[in-house]
């Protein structure tokens, strides 16, 4: 007896030990992804961008409308109720972490006509303030085109953003603001709109399009016709959805929402100071319009001063 024992701790001295592995797949465990499985090139990075939406008060309508069809076409948006203060902005760093978002796009109206964009990655920076025009809605264009509610877009930037520094870091800012995570809760798993961005007469234009497919019929006849004429199969075509308007850079901060001047734009002119040119303009044109109606009486009257009396004249023969 007492050598069958000595033979059986032998034995379990010269088995090697059982893994952990081993163990919790006996015991119906999961194990825990070591580092350096951890770190293998298998694993990918996780786009966790998100935009907190939040306008001002004193917006119209119109202003409304675009800022609820932004939040539409963001599904990773977050939308805010209206804030109260103009003057101390800093406020929006707390607000967008309270919500877990890293990119905020301020929508701050002026004199109920005027309406500026602030774009920041928060709470650090940097920050774009920019001016928004020729502004045009869904509901105000009434466009052909459509597209699922939550898809992703395709990005599209000018070439002419790469052009300075400014332009890259207003596309990279853009980009993540657009830019609709995979991971997104409420994102589909669809690509069937563009987002596109140019660059005319230093101002960025905004667009959306639909990407329209051709049906099995289109693509029938296309591919006969194509053989016929010796060309290729017809192309996805593009179709405006809306909404569409114009952002004109003024500023562009170190911080969120503040901080040191990183670029300014010397052809901006604001909005106040264009009203006022008009103003002015027209207030010439009164002013030269009433200096030659008094111009004409004072002559009207020195013509009749200088008016001979004609002797021949009826009053004075028959007088």
């Amino acid at each position: 007896m007492a050598s069958l024992l000595r033979k059986a701790q032998s034995a379990a001295l010269q088995e090697p030990e059982a893994s952990s592995s081993s163990i919790l797949e006996a015991k119906g465990g999961k194990r825990k992804a070591t580092s350096d499985e951890s770190d293998g090139s298998t694993s990918m990075r996780r786009n966790k961008q998100r935009v907190l939406l939040i306008p001002s008060r004193g917006v119209t309508s119109q202003m409304r409308h675009l800022v609820s069809d932004l939040e539409a076409l963001m599904p990773q948006s977050k939308k805010d109720s209206k804030l109260d203060s103009k003057s101390n902005l800093h406020i929006i760093n707390e607000l967008a972490e309270l919500n877990n978002c890293n990119n905020t796009l301020y929508f701050e109206a002026r004199k109920h006509q005027d309406l500026y964009m602030w774009a920041s990655k928060t709470p650090n920076g940097p920050s774009a303030k920019l001016f928004i025009q020729n502004i045009h809605t869904m509901d105000e264009l009434k466009m052909t085109g459509n597209c699922l509610k939550g898809s992703r877009p395709v990005l599209s930037f000018d070439a002419a953003f790469d052009s300075s520094p400014h332009w890259s870091l207003l596309k990279e800012m853009l980009t993540q603001a657009f830019g609709v995570p995979r991971t997104s809760r409420r994102t589909k798993p669809f690509v069937d709109h563009v987002l596109s961005f140019s660059i005319l007469d230093g101002k960025i234009w905004f667009r959306n399009w639909q990407i329209v497919e051709n049906s099995a019929d289109e693509k029938m006849s296309s591919s006969k016709k194509s053989k016929k004429a010796g060309a290729d199969e017809a192309q996805p075509t593009l179709v405006e959805i809306g909404p569409r308007f114009v952002m004109t850079p003024i500023r562009i901060f170190e911080g969120s929402f503040g901080g040191a001047t990183l670029y300014e734009n010397p052809e901006y002119i604001s909005p106040n100071a264009v009203r006022h040119l008009e103003r002015r303009q027209k207030g010439q044109e009164y002013k030269t319009r009433s200096a030659n109606q008094e111009a004409l009486r004072a002559k009207k009257e020195k013509l009749q001063r200088e008016k001979k009396v004609d002797e021949l004249a009826v009053g004075k023969v028959f007088a």
